[in-house]
């Protein structure tokens, strides 16, 4: 009994495969491994900062550009921060600039996040997310963006990143 269902299973798996492989055209393809936002040119981008001023995209001005995504209440964002202050304060950037976009937020909430991980960012504020979803498609945090000098998107890590691929990242920038 137990081959009869051994067999049977088989049979099953095998027209399983065929039907797909019938309505696939025979190819079955997986996601893309970037991001759709990768590739493509941001405008200038001029927003409130979390300090009360104005603040323009630094590729504006031809600096290569990592965007870090984040609020106060994003549990995933407590272990990165930390990381990224301390990647800051042992390397230097040389032009590659690094801000800061608190999404999701009140001001006060994340003045007080980038003070207790030290870090000092110039910091875009979207209260309501509206900048970061149409121009950056972000969705969930934390993310992280990195645009070169002409403002192309050239990476995206969606989720924490780790101090190596910041690293990567910077360095693709640099180069």
């Amino acid at each position: 009994m137990a081959l009869v269902s051994l067999g049977l299973g088989a049979v099953l798996a095998i027209g399983l495969i065929a039907l797909v492989s019938y309505f696939t055209g025979g190819n079955v393809t997986t996601p893309s491994s970037q991001p759709a936002l990768v590739g493509k040119t941001l405008p200038t981008i001029t927003e409130a900062s979390l300090n009360g001023t104005t603040l323009t995209s630094p590729w504006t001005e031809h600096h290569p550009t990592v965007l870090v995504f984040f609020a106060s209440w994003c549990t995933y964002c407590k272990t990165e921060l930390p990381q990224l202050a301390h990647y800051l304060d042992t390397h230097s950037l040389g032009a590659v600039r690094v801000v800061g976009f608190d999404t999701q937020d009140s001001a006060s909430a994340g003045r007080a996040t980038l003070a207790k991980y030290h870090l000092s960012l110039p910091t875009f504020f979207d209260p309501a997310a509206k900048v970061a979803a149409e121009n950056f498609s972000i969705s969930g945090l934390p993310d992280t963006v990195f645009v070169n000098s002409r403002g192309v998107v050239t990476g995206m890590k969606i989720g924490p990143i780790s101090p190596s691929a910041f690293a990567a990242g910077v360095s693709q920038l640099r180069a």
